[in-house]
């Protein structure tokens, strides 16, 4: 509870019937309520500039996220086309005919060693 509160205030008396509450309570009193009606205003302030920033993050987020989609339609686009180009061209291209590990290199066995080719150093 805020500071000044007469809800735990235990010296607080309810005027009686007849008689007026002393000047310095009615002060207090508005001076409480004066406090308390700017601290809900800079509150709803706070609350509506943080609507408006999550809005405009949204927004922004969106758009964002629309450009990255239009991007990857894009780039699946190309990639779908690169790979009709590259299937219609292998047929075409001898420099990508399978070769197999035992094509490129020979077998190397332990018992069979061919020595290695002498360079001769100048």
């Amino acid at each position: 509870m805020a500071h000044g509160s007469d809800s735990n205030d235990t010296s607080y008396k309810s005027p009686s019937p007849g008689s007026r509450p002393n000047s310095s309570d009615n002060v207090k009193k508005v001076m409480r309520r004066e406090k308390n009606r700017i601290a809900a205003q800079k509150s709803r302030m706070r609350q509506t500039q943080k609507a408006d920033s999550l809005h405009l993050e949204s927004e922004n987020l969106e758009k964002e996220n629309a450009a990255l989609r239009k991007e990857v339609k894009q780039l699946t686009e190309e990639a779908k086309y690169l790979s009709s180009v590259l299937s219609s061209h292998e047929p075409l291209c001898t420099g990508l005919a399978p070769q197999t590990p035992d094509l490129l290199y020979p077998p190397h066995h332990s018992s069979y060693h061919q020595p290695h080719i002498a360079v001769p150093h100048y």
